[in-house]
């Protein structure tokens, strides 16, 4: 059972595209040993992704390959060189950075939230004195998810709030109120739910210990070091770079009806739950060099890798802003997935860091990410 990390995914949605194309462009030595995962690609241009885009590195070399159209009005191809929203995967970032500064003695995982953000989670029961930063990142600190709030669902995910209001800029503190507005799901370490209203507070405690933006210690800790030229931290900016492609979804709660394009949008409705951009061979790299310990200390990402039960997806356990998932050929592959309006995502990487694997659907309610990973690594 794949878990549904996407930032859209508690209101209405996994939505997505319109027109598929029949070509395929595949690229790299390594082109003949991936027959699986372009299968499985070509599969979700079938059932209603617009298009797609994926990038491989194992010990035989990069491997890239598309499916599908990148524009549905002009029959444009994407791009294996494409930049999208990657939403979720944000996370994972956010988690590397707080879990740097552990290893430098600035804050501890074991940190009540209270301590860096005093009087932000308060209200309806929530309470940041009983909170680790710990808890935010493995998502057992039951603190509500703003997106699930159906006021917020309808003017930020459905179609004509979404028009209304898709260039709106929130502040963090804006979509943690939206969560202080609802009880707990459940008293703090007592059990396990996916809220992304833990990462926004991730990223305000990245401000509040380093005097900088979350967006500003992402890039000169990660994003710079790994070269990651095609990486970044929109902010406000409400266009993709290019090379891209446009992104559609239904805006709808259900995956029939008309198709939007969505590529228009202020990510800061997302924040540093979800608001960055990168492209495949970006996504390898990072996961790559994550898991063969480039950017934490062993003591950090064992920390990482330490995972929690999932219900209902008893093969998936989520460590701090990293998923372990066992395949049903017994491989583990270690990653994240995400979606935001009109793109869904996935990257992830065997636990030695040495086969990786990222791609992108540029619609939001068709396609299956468990079929191509499973097509890659079994």
């Amino acid at each position: 059972m794949r878990v549904r990390t996407t930032l859209v995914g508690a209101t209405a949605l996994l939505l997505a595209a319109a027109l598929a194309g029949p070509a395929v462009a595949a690229a790299g030595p390594a082109s003949g040993g991936h027959s699986g995962t372009r299968r499985a690609l070509e599969a979700a241009v079938r059932t209603g992704v617009p298009g797609v885009t994926a990038t491989a590195k194992d010990s035989h070399g990069t491997w890239s390959t598309t499916a599908g159209v990148g524009d549905t009005r002009t029959g444009r191809p994407r791009s294996t060189a494409d930049r999208y929203r990657v939403g979720s995967i944000t996370k994972t970032f956010v988690s590397t950075v707080l879990l740097q500064l552990e290893a430098e003695g600035r804050l501890s995982l074991d940190d009540r939230v209270e301590k860096w953000l005093p009087g932000v989670v308060h209200g309806h029961g929530h309470d940041g004195s009983r909170i680790t930063v710990r808890q935010l990142l493995n998502h057992t600190s039951g603190i509500y998810n703003y997106t699930a709030d159906d006021d917020f669902g309808r003017a930020y995910f459905l179609k004509d709030g979404f028009f209304r209001h898709r260039y709106d800029t929130l502040s963090p503190r804006d979509l943690v109120a939206v969560a202080m507005k609802h009880e707990p799901d459940f008293a703090p370490g007592t059990s396990w739910n996916y809220s992304n209203t833990n990462y926004v507070l991730a990223g305000m405690v990245i401000e509040e210990v380093t005097g900088h933006s979350y967006a500003t210690e992402i890039t000169q800790r990660i994003i710079d070091p790994l070269h990651l030229t095609a990486t970044s931290l929109p902010g406000t900016r409400v266009t993709v770079p290019r090379p891209s492609s446009r992104a559609y979804s239904k805006l709808a709660e259900a995956a029939t009806g008309p198709t939007y394009d969505v590529t228009t949008l202020n990510p800061s409705l997302a924040s540093s739950a979800g608001e960055m951009i990168s492209d495949s061979a970006d996504l390898d790299r990072f996961y790559g060099a994550l898991l063969r310990g480039r950017l934490l200390p062993p003591e950090q990402l064992k920390e990482m890798k330490t995972t929690v039960k999932i219900d209902g997806a008893p093969n998936t356990g989520y460590g701090l802003g990293l998923m372990d998932t066992r395949l049903t050929c017994g491989v583990h592959v270690w990653g994240h997935d995400g979606g935001i309006h009109g793109s869904t995502s996935s990257a992830v990487t065997t636990a030695d860091g040495r086969h990786s694997l990222a791609f992108n659907f540029n619609g939001d309610w068709a396609g299956d990410h468990s079929a191509v990973i499973e097509g890659e690594f079994c």
